[in-house]
């Protein structure tokens, strides 16, 4: 288990160091009170890892409303000195999206009515066994913009019920987003990316905010739209 001890140390570093704070506060809050979930995983580049996401994506799902109102599910991913050392921000881009349209393949439950099967809707978000979350995926090739900097590669789950209730609180939730802006100037060596907007909005969508690049470039279609048709199947 000896990669596995060397991400969570790291992780822990990451969320409790002082002197530069990592953007996310309710991470951190989530971190500090122990309501983060974690899971280890093989390879990101083998179907199998897809399937392990989908078991421990299944027992969170079932379970997470008991872990507290910060928790999230952080996946860190056995990541190979060949895979972290010659895959760029963009090939980590294509293997985060492969693991996405592969846990929808496994999903045996509808995709929920009040969410639009097109990543091109601005209401849309991921769902997975009925729940919807929002998506945040780290790699060891980020180098300008920390934030999204890990050693492994490493997603960050978080559930939309946990979100809603860090919003109920318009002014607190205000106050904190400008906080997380501001420790997102000093933590990056690359400019806020203009695509960190809100849910819902017009101008927003939620498949743009899972994968950050290294720069202000992104994908011009969601890779997950290729998957549309298995959902309308269902509907």
């Amino acid at each position: 288990m000896q990669w596995e001890r060397a991400a969570l140390e790291k992780f822990e570093l990451k969320m409790t160091n002082k002197e530069k704070p990592f953007p996310c506060i309710p991470a951190t809050i989530g971190f500090s009170t122990n309501h983060l979930r974690y899971g280890f995983i093989g390879d990101p580049r083998e179907f199998s890892s897809i399937e392990l996401l989908g078991e421990l994506l299944t027992e969170y799902t079932e379970a997470s409303r008991q872990f507290g109102k910060y928790t999230s599910l952080v996946i860190f991913y056995e990541t190979p000195e060949d895979l972290r050392r010659l895959n760029s921000v963009e090939e980590f881009e294509q293997l985060f999206w492969k693991q996405l349209s592969g846990l929808s393949k496994i999903d045996d439950l509808e995709w929920p009515k009040d969410i639009p099967t097109d990543p091109h809707n601005p209401i849309w978000e991921f769902c997975f066994r009925g729940e919807k979350y929002f998506m945040y995926c780290a790699t060891p090739a980020h180098v300008n913009r920390q934030s999204r900097h890990f050693d492994h590669m490493m997603l960050a789950i978080t559930p939309r019920w946990v979100l809603q209730e860090f919003n109920k609180s318009k002014s607190y939730a205000s106050r904190i987003k400008k906080q997380v802006r501001k420790r997102l100037e000093n933590y990056d060596n690359a400019p806020i990316h203009p695509h960190l907007n809100s849910y819902g909005e017009e101008d927003n969508f939620e498949w743009r905010q899972y994968f950050l690049r290294d720069d202000d470039t992104s994908l011009s279609k969601c890779p997950f739209h290729q998957f549309h048709h298995l959902f309308k199947k269902k509907e």
